[in-house]
Order: structure tokens, then C-alpha cells, then sequence
């Protein structure tokens, strides 16, 4: 009697596991991607709206020439000479003198928490001028530190004036 060999179909329990671990390292290499790219597009996007309330901010100043003080609370001011809208509750306005007859303004997004994002803001912090806390003596602003990543949120500043 001879024994009939069966070509078997199918996957060995082997072959299915190593197809899911190799699933798996590609997934978590593709999720670490993901996340730098999302970090790179918040900061990118932090600074565009810096770069806007800052041109709004000089706008607001070709109108109101006699107006050279604006507070954090009157940021909403600025959105009128924006093309788009922004979340002004997220942004601030410092302003204070640089000398006698000259204005310092200084536009800033508030509670940056993400590390990723502060990284990204960091590496960029020179070539496009952010700037760290503005320094504030009496009620002379000068420009601060280029913005540098911390452990605790940060508030990230652009020199508008």
C-alpha cells in the first residue's frame, strides 16, 4: 500500500508570525515618521501666525500712527488686517519702549507644551527670529534670547516693531 502524499495549502503558524512582526516594525517605523512630520507642521504653522499678526500688527500701525500701544488683551484688533482667522486666545501682544521716541512690539504664541514642537521651533528659532521671553526692565522691551526648547510650556515671541 502506498502512502499518498497531500500537498498541504495554507501558512504554518511560523510563516503567519513572522508576517505580523514584520507588519509591526514597519507600522511603529511609519508612526515615528507620522509624528515628526505632525511636530514640523504645528511649529510651521506657529510661525506663520506669528509672520501674520506680525504683518497685521504693522498694518494696524499704518492706520493708527498715534496708537503705538496695543495689549495682549487687544490682539483681537489685529485680525481685521488678516486674510484668515487665527485662535487669538492662543497668541499675546507685549509692547514698551526701546528708547524715547521708539515702540517695541513683540507678537507671541502662548503654552507651547509638545517637546516635538519645541524642537522643531528651536531649530528654527534663528533663521526666522523667535525669540525667547523679551526682556523687560522698567518699561524698556528689548529683544530676548533666540527661543531655545524647555521642559515646562514655553511662549514663543517674534519682534513685530
Amino acid at each position: 500500500m502506498k502512502k499518498v502524499l497531500k500537498k498541504r495549502t495554507g501558512f504554518t503558524l511560523v510563516e503567519l508570525l513572522i508576517v505580523i512582526i514584520i507588519i509591526g516594525i514597519l507600522a511603529g517605523a511609519m508612526l515615528l515618521v507620522a509624528g515628526s512630520g505632525t511636530d514640523k507642521a504645528e511649529a510651521t504653522k506657529i510661525v506663520s501666525d506669528l509672520r501674520s499678526l506680525k504683518a497685521a500688527a504693522l498694518m494696524y500701525y499704518a492706520d493708527n500712527p498715534n496708537n503705538t500701544t496695543l495689549d495682549g488683551n487687544q490682539i483681537a484688533k489685529l485680525t481685521k488686517y488678516m486674510d484668515r482667522g487665527i485662535e487669538t486666545d492662543d497668541y499675546t501682544f507685549l509692547n514698551g519702549t526701546v528708547s524715547a521716541d521708539n515702540t517695541a512690539w513683540f507678537v507671541g504664541r502662548l503654552n507651547i507644551t509638545r517637546a516635538g514642537v519645541q524642537e522643531k521651533l528651536a531649530e528654527t528659532a534663528e533663521s526666522v527670529g523667535l525669540l525667547a521671553e523679551p526682556q523687560i526692565a522698567s518699561d524698556t522691551i528689548q529683544s530676548g534670547d533666540l527661543y531655545e526648547t524647555t521642559d515646562t510650556p514655553t511662549t514663543a515671541y517674534m519682534r513685530a516693531r
